[in-house]
């Protein structure tokens, strides 16, 4: 009876433990090494969360004292330390509601593979005993993810070759310009742009939402590459160095861009240095370049292009002399001797405009032609999208991809807005994440701007609850973003604006 019950423990908990873990490794985009990090995240940022854990350990500490053979530590003991590894970390839920487990093939694999890993420990470990096996196996879940996850990659990329392989012929057959699209932040605004703005001249195709690595151009390729689209917009992401080097070399661009260099993703590369690396990969096959020169290492890196034989088409979007120059107070574009009128919100950002009209330009759609296309540019979904609320309160959507210059810029543009209104600013955020050594400081900075703009701040979850408050001791916090809302909807009532700058997916503390 008793090796039944052991078995049945050693056997279930894998089973029911992954969904947790998959949810995890699914949102971080299958990246080995990010499960353990998210894990070891909740203890750093809600010590709460290490209680099962703890009384795990306790509890198994206990058990060593009473005789092996009474029923206590044989049934007792592994029952509850079973309960408790289940509620490693606490907190972190086994359904989300941000965004629920997607049972896809390549979900199916990863998880046989890990119930295979771990059923392999605990029976190991079980040689001890079963109850100190559980307790093990609730530290090490999260690293036998990561290892899954190295195991299957190689397996992962051999079985998406014929995905490309027929992409990258539909795209010979079609034969497009590929407008190649990268940056710290604002590619898929940037993408929106310059759909809007050379479908006055061409049949465009941009790659829809975020589908920006490779599978997902694979799959805009083959699913929306149509005969006679003349123009396709590529957004390439990265998580790594040489990734946008393998995307350029599946879809060649003829054209590239860069919008912006910042600290995104400063976590997962190291260095600003490293970032700008990674993203100038972009331009290496492109005979023609779009860069804004207002950032000093594009304007090097436009140089170098220059120097290299390739066509450069400078930007700017601080009236920096170029080729094409966008002044969002005057609300104006200039191309050579031609002046345009454009309407750029207090929230958005002009950069985004200037590479969407250098593109055009490197297209040759004349500036009159785009005149009257750029008085009613796109607003890409949760990118500073104002919208108001039944209240008549105003709601600015910033919720996507927060970035410490983004949100700065959408704090001003706010703050402004709230002025204008005469009416309360609140900034309901989680703050900024994968900003590696300067995550604290830049999200303290965050908090004192919202402080100096005369905002309220409403912090929501743990992640950078130190930091925020850190930087405004009258910060108000809150479990999670809907009684955050619901606290800022009221504080608002119908003349206050409310920024939601950034949303955190809830697999983060």
């Amino acid at each position: 009876m008793t090796e039944i019950f052991a078995w049945s423990i050693i056997v279930l908990l894998p089973l029911i433990v992954s969904v947790k873990w998959l949810r995890v490794a699914q949102r971080e985009h299958y990246i080995a090494g990010w499960t353990t990090r998210i894990a070891l995240g909740w203890g750093r940022s809600r010590q709460v969360s290490w209680w099962p854990i703890i009384a795990a350990v306790a509890l198994e500490f206990m058990a060593s004292f009473i005789s092996t053979a009474s029923w206590w530590t044989s049934l007792v003991v592994p029952t509850l330390v079973f309960g408790l590894v289940l509620l490693w970390p606490w907190g972190l839920r086994f359904r989300g509601t941000s965004s629920p487990l997607q049972w896809t093939g390549r979900l199916y694999r990863l998880a046989i593979l890990w119930l295979v890993l771990s059923w392999m420990f605990l029976f190991a470990a079980s040689t001890l005993s079963v109850s100190y096996a559980v307790v093990l196996f609730g530290f090490v879940a999260p690293v036998i993810m990561d290892l899954a996850l190295m195991i299957v990659r190689p397996i992962e990329k051999a079985l998406s070759t014929k995905w490309l392989v027929a992409a990258q012929k539909k795209l010979r057959q079609v034969n497009p310009t590929v407008v190649a699209v990268t940056g710290s932040y604002g590619k898929t605004s940037t993408k929106g742009y310059i759909a809007h703005l050379v479908a006055v001249k061409y049949s465009v195709v941009p790659s829809p939402a975020s589908f920006n690595n490779l599978m997902g151009l694979a799959r805009a390729v083959n699913d929306k590459l149509t005969p006679g689209t003349e123009v396709f917009v590529a957004e390439m992401g990265m998580y790594g160095e040489g990734e946008i080097r393998e995307l350029s070399r599946l879809f060649p661009p003829n054209i590239a861009a860069i919008t912006t260099i910042g600290e995104a993703h400063r976590e997962r590369l190291g260095s600003r240095e490293a970032i700008l690396r990674a993203k100038s990969e972009i331009v290496e096959s492109a005979p023609t370049v779009v860069l804004p020169i207002d950032d000093i290492d594009l304007a090097a890196l436009a140089n170098r292009c220059e120097s290299e034989g390739k066509r450069v088409i400078r930007v700017s979007a601080l009236g920096t002399k170029a080729d094409v120059t966008v002044n969002s107070a005057k609300g104006t574009v200039t191309i050579g001797p031609d002046t345009a009128t454009v309407h750029i919100s207090g929230v958005g950002h002009a950069v985004n405009v200037a590479v969407a009209v250098g593109i055009a330009h490197a297209l040759d759609v004349p500036l009159a032609v785009l005149a009257p296309r750029l008085k009613d540019l796109p607003t890409a979904a949760h990118r500073a999208e104002p919208q108001q609320a039944p209240s008549g309160a105003i709601i600015i959507d910033d919720s996507y991809n927060a970035n410490p210059i983004g949100a700065a810029r959408a704090i001003d543009g706010g703050a402004a807005m709230a002025k204008g209104r005469k009416g309360p600013f609140i900034v309901v955020t989680p703050g900024m994440i994968e900003l590696g050594t300067v995550q604290f400081d830049r999200n303290r900075a965050l908090s004192a701007q919202v402080k100096k703009a005369r905002g309220e701040l409403f912090v929501v979850g743990y992640t950078n609850r130190a930091a925020l408050v850190a930087g405004n001791s009258a910060a108000q916090v809150f479990a999670d973003r809907p009684t955050a809302m619901a606290a800022a909807l009221e504080r608002a009532g119908a003349s206050g604006v409310i920024l939601i700058e950034n949303d955190l997916p809830d697999h983060y503390a």
